[in-house]
C-alpha cells in the first residue's frame, strides 16, 4: 500500500506561505492581521486537524512540528495528560486477574520452576515482539484496531471489527468476575466471615449445619450456595439471582463512571487502580512468610521438576498464559496506544510493561503459595493427627499427602473464592485481610476493562458509526447492553454460560486474529516501511531480532499453539466441571450438543468479521465510505531527525523482503 498523500501538509504550507507573503507586504505591522488569510471556520487538514475563526495570526506563522501534532491530535482525538498515564494503563491492562490465579496454577501443575523456562523463552518470542508491534501500530496510524487496520489494506478491516468482538465478549464475562468481587467485598465487613462456618438450619428436634456445607466445607458452600445458588447442570432449569443482578448492575455503572469521559477519566483513576494491587500484594506477602508452613508453599512452587520441560502441554499452556496476560490481539493495545504523542518511545514502554508482568507474576505466584502453603500444612497436620486417631483404633484408611492437599487447591474461581478464603479465614483480623483482598481483586478486574472496553467503544468511534452521538453517552449505551446480555451469568446456571464464553469466545479467535495481524504488518504493509515509520518516530530503527519474530517466529508459533490446542480438543474432548450437592465436589461432564453448537457461534461471531469484510469490500457489496488516513507529519520528523534513507543489504533483501 502506498503512503498517504501529503495533501494536509500541502495545504498547510500554502496557508502559511500565504500569510507570511501578506505580512512581508504589509505596510506596517497593525495591517498584518487585515491582509493574513485566515481560513474560515471548519476548514479541516487531514482527518482531523480544523482551524476556526480563533486561531490566532502567531498559531498559523509559527506551526512547528510540536504545535501541528497538538493541534491535530487536541481537536478531535483525545491524547494522555502524560506518559505515566498511558504506562500505568498499560500495567493496568496486562496485569490483571491471570497473574493471580492462572499463572500460579499453571506454575505449580507444570514443573514449578521448570514452568518459567518455556514461559520466558515464549515472553521473547511471542509476547514482547506482539506487544511492540500492536503499540507502534496505534501510535503510528492514530486510530483503534478498525481504523488501523483498514489503513494497512482495507481488505483487513475486519480484523480490528474481529479485535473489538473479542474485547466486547471478554467485557461481558469479565466484569461478572468483578459483580462477584463486590458481593465478597459487602461481606467481608462483618466479624465472623460468613464463609468461615456453616450455617445452621432446623432439624427434627435441634438446630443443625446445613448437610451441603457439612460435606463440601464452609467455604466452597458459600461460594457454590450462596453466592451462585449454583443449578446441578447448565440444562438445569434456572433463574434469576438477584443478589448477583445487583452486583452486576453496580459493576456496570462503576466501570461506566470511571469511562465516561474516555482516557481522560479512566487515565486518572489508574493512578490508583494500577498501583493498590501492588501493594496489596506487598502487604500479603510480607503476611504470607510469617504464616507457619510458607517454606512448604513456597518449595512446591520453585523446585523444579526437569521432565516436564520435554512435555508439549507445558509449551502450550506458557505461550498461552503469555497470550492473554499481556491481551494481545484485543486491538485494546492499538487503541491505547493510538493517544499517544508522536515521538513518544513506545519501545520502551513495551519492554517496561512486559517484563514488569513477568515479575508481577512471580511474586504473585509468591504470595499465592506462601499462603496456599500454611493451608496445605494445616491440613496435612490435621490429617496426621486424624490418622494418629485411626492408628489407635486400629484403622488406618487415611492416606496424608502434602503434595496432594496443595495440588488440590485449583486454580480460577476455585483459588481465588475458595481456598483463598479458607486461607484467610485463620488470619487474626480476617475480616480485614478479606477486605484488601477483594478490593485488590475488583481494581485488578477494573484495570482490565478499561483496555478491553477502551478497544470495542474506540473502534466505534472510529468507524464513525454514531456521528452526532456524545461519547459519554456512546458508553453509557454499550455498559447497559453489556449489562443486560451480561445478565445471563446472574442465573442459577450463570457460571456455567461463565465457563462457556471463558473457554470458547477469545482462545482460538485471538490465535487467528494475532496470526493475520503478523501477516499484514511483515506482507502487506512491509516491515521496511514499518521500520521506517518506527525510525521516524522514536529515533531508531528495530533489530533484526524483531523482524525475525514478526515475519517468521511468531507466525510459526501461533500456528503451532492453534494446532495443538484443536488436537488436544478432539482428542479429550471438551467438558465443564457440575457442582453434586450430594457429594459436596465438583465433576466433570460432557458438555451437551447445544453448548458446542454455542461455542463455535461464539469463536464465528468474532472471526467471521474477517472473511466476511474482506468479501463485502472486493465485490462492493456495500458502498462504505473511504475513511481518510489520521495526519502523520511524515516529512517535519525527517527534517527534524535529519533522516537519511536506510541502505537494504542482501541480507534484509532476501529474509525480510526490503527493496532498494
Amino acid at each position: 500500500m502506498e503512503r498517504p498523500k501529503k495533501k494536509d501538509k500541502i495545504e498547510m504550507d500554502s496557508l502559511v506561505e500565504s500569510g507570511e507573503n501578506s505580512v512581508k507586504n504589509s505596510p506596517s505591522g497593525d495591517d498584518e492581521k487585515q491582509n493574513l488569510q485566515v481560513p474560515v471556520s471548519g476548514q479541516t487538514y487531514g482527518s482531523t486537524l480544523s482551524i476556526g475563526p480563533e486561531a490566532s495570526t502567531a498559531n498559523l506563522l509559527k506551526i512547528d512540528l510540536e504545535k501541528k501534532i497538538s493541534r491535530h491530535t487536541g481537536e478531535e482525538r483525545e491524547s494522555w495528560d502524560s506518559r505515566a498515564e498511558f504506562l500505568l494503563s498499560l500495567i493496568g491492562y496486562a496485569v490483571g486477574l491471570g497473574n493471580v490465579w492462572r499463572f500460579p496454577y499453571l506454575t505449580q501443575k507444570n514443573g514449578g520452576g521448570a514452568f518459567l523456562i518455556p514461559y520466558a523463552v515464549m515472553l521473547a518470542i511471542e509476547g514482547i515482539p506482539l506487544f511492540y508491534l500492536e503499540l507502534a501500530i496505534g501510535q503510528r496510524l492514530r486510530k483503534g484496531s478498525v481504523g488501523s487496520w483498514n489503513q494497512v489494506s482495507p481488505y483487513l478491516q475486519g480484523v480490528g471489527l474481529a479485535s473489538a468482538a473479542v474485547s466486547f465478549n471478554v467485557a461481558l464475562y469479565y466484569n461478572t468476575i468483578m459483580a462477584w468481587c463486590i458481593i465478597y467485598l459487602v461481606q467481608s465487613f462483618q466479624s465472623p466471615l460468613p464463609w468461615s462456618e456453616c450455617p445452621l438450619v432446623e432439624g427434627f428436634n435441634s438446630t443443625v449445619k446445613e448437610p451441603e456445607c457439612e460435606r463440601s466445607g464452609p467455604t466452597t458452600y458459600f461460594w457454590y450456595r450462596e453466592t451462585l445458588n449454583i443449578a446441578p447442570s447448565i440444562e438445569s432449569s434456572s433463574g434469576l439471582n438477584w443478589k448477583l443482578a445487583v452486583s452486576l448492575l453496580v459493576a456496570w455503572i462503576i466501570v461506566y463512571l470511571c469511562m465516561v469521559k474516555g482516557i481522560k477519566s479512566s487515565g486518572k483513576v489508574v493512578y490508583v487502580t494500577a498501583t493498590f494491587p501492588y501493594l496489596v500484594l506487598i502487604i500479603f506477602f510480607f503476611r504470607g512468610i510469617t504464616l507457619h508452613g510458607f517454606e512448604r508453599g513456597l518449595e512446591h512452587l520453585f523446585v523444579p521438576e526437569w521432565s516436564k520441560l520435554f512435555e508439549p502441554e507445558v509449551w502450550l499452556d506458557a505461550a498461552t498464559q503469555i497470550f492473554y496476560s499481556f491481551g494481545l490481539a484485543f486491538g485494546c493495545l492499538i487503541a491505547l496506544s493510538s493517544y499517544n504523542p508522536i515521538r513518544n518511545n513506545f519501545a520502551k514502554e513495551a519492554l517496561i510493561v512486559t517484563v514488569s508482568d513477568f515479575f508481577t507474576s512471580i511474586f504473585t505466584a509468591c504470595v499465592v503459595f506462601s499462603i496456599l502453603g500454611f493451608k496445605a500444612t494445616m491440613a496435612y497436620e490435621n490429617c496426621l493427627t486424624q490418622k494418629e486417631n485411626q492408628t489407635l483404633e486400629n484403622s488406618t484408611d487415611t492416606v496424608c499427602d502434602f503434595k496432594t492437599i496443595i495440588s488440590e487447591s485449583g486454580s480460577g474461581t476455585g483459588l481465588a473464592f475458595i481456598a483463598f478464603t479458607e486461607a484467610i479465614n485463620q488470619f487474626p483480623i480476617a475480616p480485614l485481610w478479606s477486605v484488601l483482598f477483594f478490593l485488590m481483586l475488583f481494581t485488578l478486574g477494573l484495570d482490565s476493562m478499561f483496555g478491553t472496553l477502551e478497544g470495542a467503544l474506540t473502534s466505534i468511534n472510529d468507524m464513525m458509526l454514531f456521528p452526532k452521538l456524545r461519547k459519554e453517552i456512546l458508553c453509557g449505551i454499550v455498559c447497559l447492553v453489556s449489562f443486560l446480555i451480561s445478565l445471563c451469568f446472574a442465573t442459577r446456571t450463570g457460571s456455567y454460560v461463565f465457563s462457556l464464553f471463558d473457554s470458547f469466545s477469545a482462545n482460538i479467535p485471538l490465535l487467528i486474529i494475532a496470526f493475520i495481524e503478523l501477516l499484514g504488518m511483515s506482507y502487506i504493509y512491509g516491515l521496511q516501511r514499518l521500520c521506517d515509520d518506527i525510525e521516524l518516530m522514536i529515533g531508531s530503527r528495530p533489530g533484526y531480532f524483531w523482524l525475525l519474530c514478526w515475519r517468521f517466529i511468531g507466525p510459526l508459533a501461533m500456528v503451532v499453539i492453534f494446532v495443538a490446542s484443536l488436537i488436544e480438543i478432539f482428542s479429550k474432548g471438551v467438558s465443564y466441571e457440575v457442582w453434586n450437592s450430594l457429594k459436596g465436589y465438583t465433576e466433570l461432564a460432557p458438555w451437551p450438543w447445544w453448548c458446542q453448537v454455542l461455542a463455535v457461534l461464539l469463536i464465528l461471531s468474532s472471526v467471521l468479521w474477517i472473511p466476511g469484510v474482506a468479501l463485502v469490500k472486493y465485490f462492493r457489496l456495500i458502498d462504505w465510505k473511504e475513511e481518510v488516513p489520521a495526519y502523520f507529519p511524515e516529512d517535519e520528523l525527517m527534517e527534524e531527525r535529519q533522516f537519511q534513507p536506510h541502505i537494504s543489504n542482501q541480507f534484509e533483501k532476501v529474509l525480510f523482503g526490503f527493496k532498494d
